[in-house]
């Protein structure tokens, strides 16, 4: 019995994976006061009172969480934000992201990058970095998603009734 404990007790310290990721990220950062994040459930999209096509349910049915992290930049953390910025992309530098397209310049723009097979995403994550304010992480978390799931539950929070409530800790972060 003993034997087997130990033999679990190895396997499992020697599973643990220690490397970077963008999720530690997220966890290690979350409660810094330089921070605001937030998780998001698919509740925050309200579509009771919408007539939803096949693909509208389709992308909704693959949603399942965002989780955003944004870095608030402002006169005295200039030196950190840009040490933030790096890891992050860093981060997404990893083989395991693979960029989907860029907008914008190196210092005000952004970057979408996802986590699987074309048709088969596990991982959408959006970059956004403004010189001025700061950058943001947005994880979109599902099963089975594709682009066009993604561009259908960005016009879905459009034209929903979106729970303001939860996105309540980014207000004053854009402008």
């Amino acid at each position: 019995m003993k034997s087997c404990l130990l033999a679990l007790l190895c396997l499992f310290l020697f599973s643990c994976n220690n490397e970077p990721s963008l999720q530690k990220y997220f966890v290690e950062n979350s409660e810094s006061s330089d921070f605001i994040a937030i998780d998001l459930g698919s509740s925050v999209i309200n579509t009771e009172k919408m007539t939803l096509s096949k693909e509208d349910k389709e992308a909704l049915q693959s949603f399942e969480k965002m989780n955003v992290i944004a870095f608030k930049k402002d006169s005295l953390n200039d030196k950190k934000y840009t040490t933030e910025s790096e890891k992050v992309k860093s981060l997404l530098k990893s083989d395991k992201y693979q960029e989907l397209m860029r907008m914008g310049s190196g210092s005000n723009g952004g970057a979408v990058y996802f986590v699987g097979e074309e048709e088969d995403i596990d991982e959408f994550v959006l970059f956004a970095n403004g010189k001025d304010t700061g950058f943001a992480v947005v994880r979109i978390l599902g099963n089975n998603m594709n682009p066009n799931h993604i561009m259908n539950l960005m016009n879905l929070m459009r034209e929903a009734d979106v729970d303001l409530e939860q996105l309540k800790p980014l207000k004053g972060f854009v402008k």
